[in-house]
């Protein structure tokens, strides 16, 4: 059985309303259908895809249920706009090109500290 698609990751979170509204505000990520869950937390969609599943762990997390994630994707076009918003926003970031691959990453992290990259086209990045 092939993959077929990316479906979402799923982000523990002891900042849910901090998360939802940096996500929306960096990212575009907006919150929500989301099924009745006995736990607390948010889906947020790109588009009608919840690709980032949040769920909250009291602070401090119970053993086992730490805070960690490598890193998680984004493939995007438009990273002047992007970058634009990040600037606006304060949030600092890293421009990284792939070695051997024609790709350019732009390298941030969430209010949790998670990993975040986005990745263009490196024609794109020569062109801005």
């Amino acid at each position: 059985m092939p993959l077929t698609a990316f479906d979402h990751v799923n982000i523990r979170t002891t900042k849910l309303d901090e998360m939802i509204a940096w996500y929306g505000a960096v990212l575009d990520l907006h919150p929500g259908r989301r099924p009745p869950f006995a736990f607390d937390g948010a889906w947020l969609y790109l588009g009608e895809t919840a690709v980032i599943h949040l769920v909250v762990c009291p602070d401090p997390c119970a053993p086992g249920e730490a805070l960690s994630l490598e890193h998680f994707a984004f493939r995007a076009k438009g990273m002047a706009d992007i970058r634009a918003r990040l600037t606006e926003k304060g949030v600092p970031y890293t421009i990284d090109p792939v070695p051997g691959f024609p790709v350019v990453q732009i390298n941030l992290n969430d209010p949790e500290g998670n990993h975040i990259h986005i990745d263009f086209d490196a024609a794109e990045a020569e062109a801005a």
